[in-house]
């Protein structure tokens, strides 16, 4: 059986306190493997702050997968303010990276990548950035990473005989879904009472969101100048 995908984070306070958090995919699939047997909180029940569009029955889906898998985040970082500072080292299969910052981006950085392969049917579309993780990314990069990624899934749509949508009209479809999808987020984590850590580094990904339809509107025209050569 081939090895998993994994990312490490490992956070280091200023007090000398660590936490790790190890994530595994399945490489075939990308979608973020179990960790150790872990009970529900009360505010992963699926019925509690629902999203709008959330396709999962209750009935054989009891408990939000998103909401599950954060939880388990929320609890190891439940005593820490959203602007503790730390030092968050990335490790992936190919590369390392290290950040001094707040807890808040850190967890961001953290949060994106679960819930885009935790299991959540609104968010699949994202699952493709999982294998080409960029932490701590800016609004800019994660732009035309998101704009790359989904222009080519359209070149393979295309190569399937299907139809490809190279005005990038679905590209604002789903970003409209993932900010549904955040602001739900953050009332669970709200509901659960737990400090402002999770609740802020939901919030930095719901500006994200905010910004890549906007960008679809304007990157094409503010980056043409790059791609000159194409033209010629």
């Amino acid at each position: 059986m081939p090895s998993p995908l994994t990312i490490n984070y490992n956070f280091r306070f200023r007090n000398g306190e660590k936490r790790e958090i190890l994530l595994r995919f399945d490489k075939d699939n990308l979608a973020l493997l179990p960790s150790a047997k872990h009970t529900p909180p009360e505010w992963a029940k699926l019925t509690l702050h629902r999203c709008v569009r959330c396709p999962l029955d209750p009935a054989l889906h009891p408990h939000c997968p998103i909401a599950v898998q954060l939880s388990e985040i929320v609890n190891i970082f439940h005593e820490h303010n959203s602007f503790d500072e730390v030092a968050v080292e990335v490790t992936e299969n190919r590369r390392r990276y290290l950040k001094q910052t707040s807890l808040q981006e850190g967890l961001s950085s953290l949060l994106g990548v679960i819930m885009a392969a935790g299991g959540c049917p609104v968010l699949e579309p994202l699952r493709p950035m999982v294998r080409f993780h960029l932490p701590f990314a800016t609004i800019e990069e994660t732009e035309f990473r998101m704009v790359s990624m989904y222009l080519v899934a359209q070149f393979l749509r295309q190569k399937r005989g299907e139809q490809p949508d190279w005005a990038l009209d679905g590209l604002q479809t789903i970003y409209a879904r993932i900010q549904e999808v955040n602001t739900s987020f953050v009332k669970r984590i709200r509901a659960a009472g737990e400090n402002d850590a999770g609740i802020n580094a939901i919030v930095i990904l719901d500006c994200f969101a905010h910004a890549v339809p906007y960008a679809v509107k304007t990157l094409m025209r503010d980056y043409e100048k790059y791609f000159a050569p194409y033209s010629e």
